[in-house]
C-alpha cells in the first residue's frame, strides 16, 4: 500500500486500499508520460508572444498619481457612506 499524500488529499478514508494502490499507479503513470513540448517549440512560442506584445507594457504612466486618485476617491466615498449612516448627508433617510 502506498502513502501518497496527493491521494490522501483527494480521496476520502473510505476508499479501499487496493483501489488506492491502483489509483496511485495510474497517477504515477500519468505524471511520467505527460507530454512536454520540445525546447525549440517553447522558444519559438516565447518569441512569438513577445512580438505580439506592445513594446511598452512595463508599467502605466503616472502610477503614483493613479494610486492617489483611486485612494482619494475611495476615501471620499467611505466618508459619504459614514455620514449617511450617521443620519446626515445627501443620502440620509
Amino acid at each position: 500500500m502506498t502513502n501518497d499524500p496527493r491521494l490522501d488529499d483527494l480521496l476520502g478514508s473510505d476508499v479501499d486500499p487496493r483501489e488506492r494502490e491502483r489509483l496511485a499507479r495510474v497517477s504515477d503513470r500519468l505524471d511520467a508520460e505527460r507530454p512536454i513540448p520540445q525546447p525549440a517549440f517553447r522558444g519559438e512560442l516565447r518569441r512569438m508572444l513577445l512580438r505580439e506584445l506592445p513594446p511598452d507594457r512595463s508599467r502605466p504612466r503616472h502610477v503614483r498619481a493613479l494610486i492617489t486618485a483611486y485612494a482619494g476617491s475611495g476615501l471620499c466615498l467611505l466618508a459619504i457612506a459614514a455620514i449617511g449612516v450617521g443620519g446626515a448627508g445627501p443620502f440620509a433617510a
